[in-house]
């Protein structure tokens, strides 16, 4: 005779089938329609199908992240679609730095009771980002895991594929000493420094909106100059490490080193505040962005023109530093 106090089906066990049926109806609107005839069949399939068309000699290009504890500000706000887009921008962002065009996206999704409301609000996230970006939402895993995660917590992470033609392969190489660094404009902390941001404002109020801000999306205005010629050489997404860990990936020869200037540009008030909990300097900026969420290294005679095409594209840009040579690494002037 089964024992009545064990369970005998998968929904008894914690895992309820029919609202994961219900969380892929709810996403298939949204994720629709960032596929274009590129995308073979669609959500359901073992696996995703995408042909490459118009490429002549394309170097594919991966990524993966997730979005760390910025996640618990979010579940505990209701704000799932801060989650989506953050999730995708901080793949999207990465790839951008070797100069390639997002392909196509899958997501992970992880929980202890899924919610197909909840579900769908934060594929909807990233279904927006991949539309901005012009990138394709092709398919995903969600894992519903009763006694792992606390029922109300979710965990994301995303992958993409993007290609670029390997004569406009961005790698770092080109990168000479006297050339321009171009900062661009954040949002605030991103989706990096959270782990440090919760231990000081457990409870963030009235900051909320400025902690939530989601991660922007560097790609549609850099491949936009880019293909009116801009000349960058290097490229760096600034995310958990801040400048003076991510900014060196963008160049190759251990014999340069990025002269920045702090003052270059207009640090967001949330850094302030975070600042005033009593954080040391070197500490603000080896964790945060500190204003600047992404960079771009161009000839010098370059520089100018550069910062317009931004601003023009609606971009705030900066000259925060140069090229010079040393033993590596961001001296701060």
């Amino acid at each position: 005779m089964p024992d009545q106090g064990k369970p005998l089906s998968y929904r008894q066990a914690g895992v309820d089938k029919a609202e994961g049926y219900r969380a892929v109806e709810k996403m298939k609107d949204r994720v629709s329609r960032t596929q274009g005839s590129q995308v073979l069949g669609g959500l359901g399939s073992f696996a995703s199908l995408y042909a490459l068309q118009g490429w002549e000699e394309p170097v594919l290009v991966a990524g993966t992240d997730g979005v760390g504890t910025k996640l618990r500000l979010a579940l505990d706000s209701g704000r799932l679609d801060v989650i989506g887009r953050d999730c995708y921008a901080m793949v999207g962002n990465d790839i951008l730095c070797h100069g390639a065009r997002p392909l196509f996206f899958l997501d992970y999704l992880a929980c202890g009771v899924l919610d197909a409301d909840a579900a769908a609000d934060i594929v909807g996230g990233m279904a927006e980002a991949c539309l901005e970006d012009g990138c394709a939402l092709v398919g995903g895993e969600t894992a519903e895991m009763p006694g792992f995660y606390a029922p109300g917590d979710y965990d994301v992470a995303g992958f993409a594929v993007g290609a670029v033609e390997r004569s406009r392969l961005v790698d770092g190489s080109a990168v000479r000493a006297g050339d321009a660094v171009i900062g661009l404009k954040s949002d605030g902390p991103h989706a990096n420094g959270f782990s440090l941001i919760r231990a000081l404002i457990p409870s963030p109020g009235e900051l909320l909106d400025d902690l939530l801000a989601p991660t922007r999306l560097y790609g549609p205005p850099v491949r936009s100059i880019m293909d009116a010629g801009a000349p960058i050489r290097g490229m760096a997404h600034i995310t958990g490490g801040g400048i003076p860990e991510n900014l060196p990936r963008a160049w190759s020869d251990p014999g340069l080193e990025a002269r920045v200037d702090p003052a270059a540009w207009p640090e967001p008030a949330i850094f302030a505040e975070i600042r005033r909990r009593g954080v040391p300097e070197d500490e603000m900026r080896g964790t945060f962005n500190m204003g600047v969420g992404f960079a771009v290294i161009v000839p010098e005679d370059a520089a100018d023109r550069t910062e317009s095409e931004l601003r023009n594209l609606g971009v705030e840009a900066w000259r925060i530093g140069t090229m010079g040579s040393g033993s590596g690494g961001v001296c701060y002037v």
